[in-house]
């Protein structure tokens, strides 16, 4: 697959900076889904996992480290180019998921069987609700299908928006542009 080129701004959600996909170029990529890609955010090399925005394109959060390596200001175009990868990350496994899966020996040796994107797949499900109780029940009937060798959550739509904070009802909210 060739290389995706575009310039963005940085635009809020609330506390979140994001930079977001056009549309066109997100059709490029090979999911309409969580994608991984591989590039540069203006020069600098980057891994990144998208996440779908629940209409058919993408965007990733920009964290403070990227902000700062990649010179990433509120008023400034930012150059992105990217190719999809197919090497995924580890995930940062959350610490009441670590918990849970710790305390079970089997569970456990499942998760760490399953493939780095399957793993994914269960914490964006978890964390996919801003309710604590439905997170537990979350973590529970995560680690029962585990048991069951069930290695992905089922009945959750790979292309909605998972990120409580800046989504309602799996669709990425209308963000305001950045300003100084």
């Amino acid at each position: 697959m060739s290389t995706i080129r575009f310039e963005t701004k940085p635009i809020q959600i609330g506390d979140w900076t994001i930079l977001r996909f056009p549309e066109d170029e997100s059709t490029k990529l090979p999911s309409r889904g969580m994608t991984l890609v591989e590039g540069t955010v203006n020069g600098f090399p980057s891994k990144i996992v998208l996440e779908p925005d629940g209409k058919g394109s993408h965007w990733f959060n920009v964290d403070s480290k990227l902000r700062r390596t990649a010179r990433i200001n509120a008023s400034d175009k930012v150059k992105i180019e990217f190719k999809p990868s197919k090497d995924w990350p580890e995930p940062e496994v959350p610490s009441d998921l670590k918990k849970a899966l710790t305390a079970d020996k089997q569970v456990h040796a499942l998760w760490m069987d399953i493939t780095p994107m399957a793993r994914w797949d269960w914490i964006r499900w978890i964390r996919s609700t801003k309710n604590p109780e439905t997170r537990k029940r979350r973590i529970a009937v995560a680690l029962s299908k585990l048991k069951a060798d069930n290695r992905r959550p089922c009945c959750f739509n790979r292309n909605q928006c998972a990120e409580p904070e800046v989504s309602k009802s799996g669709v990425l909210i209308e963000p305001m542009q950045l300003k100084n």
